[in-house]
């Protein structure tokens, strides 16, 4: 395996994890899937989730406008699952500073008290996955109006949506894409109509 896995290796990982899994889905949302993405359960392994963790880094290092920063930047990951993502890749580019935000009962993304972004503050925004883009959306617009700098986004898979943000002219980096068949419902899949059994997921994320 090379020093950055290709699409092919993480996948590998991803399915010999059980991250990834194929079948007949129904998400918290309504939505209906052939393929399911749940990345703590590659995270949960050392080994891996260090590989993982430093290829993303070296993605990121590779960028010109990044790697110029380093290692004066803070890793920030907009939710506590992406922190075996945000703590590999911070210790791999040396960062100063790792933290997080959370959801509210409201929505509305947040910092823990006392814990606050300062202007010029150079960001890495990380994830263990990006589907629609929503938190991290929510996060840039944290640090957009607290000053500070996101000098790019990066993931370990991306799962895209219909929902998915654009996010250009910011740089995203990911070592894998995983395609998925979206449903709407009962009504309009294929795999209900097959009479394929199904699984409730608790969470999209």
């Amino acid at each position: 395996m090379d020093i950055i896995p290709n699409q092919d290796e993480v996948i590998g990982i991803l399915e010999r994890t059980g991250a990834l899994r194929a079948g007949h889905f129904e998400l918290a949302n309504g939505r209906h899937t052939d393929r399911y993405l749940q990345m703590p359960l590659a995270m949960r392994h050392y080994d891996e989730a260090k590989m993982l963790s430093v290829a993303l880094s070296r993605r990121l290092r590779a960028d010109v406008e990044v790697a110029k920063h380093l290692p004066t930047v803070s890793i920030v990951c907009p939710a506590t699952g992406g922190l075996p993502v945000a703590y590999g890749v911070g210790e791999a580019l040396r960062a100063q500073q790792i933290y997080w935000a959370e959801r509210q009962p409201d929505g509305a993304m947040q910092f823990r008290q006392f814990i606050e972004p300062h202007r010029d503050e150079k960001i890495i925004l990380v994830d263990d996955i990006l589907r629609s883009g929503k938190m991290l959306s929510d996060m840039l617009r944290l640090f957009k109006e607290a000053g500070a700098r996101v000098l790019g986004l990066g993931v370990i898979a991306k799962q895209p949506n219909a929902e998915l943000i654009d996010f250009s002219p910011l740089p995203i980096y990911y070592l894998a894409e995983v395609q998925v068949q979206y449903y709407a419902g009962t009504a309009t899949c294929d795999l209900c109509k097959k009479g394929l059994p199904i699984e409730k997921v608790w969470t999209n994320a």
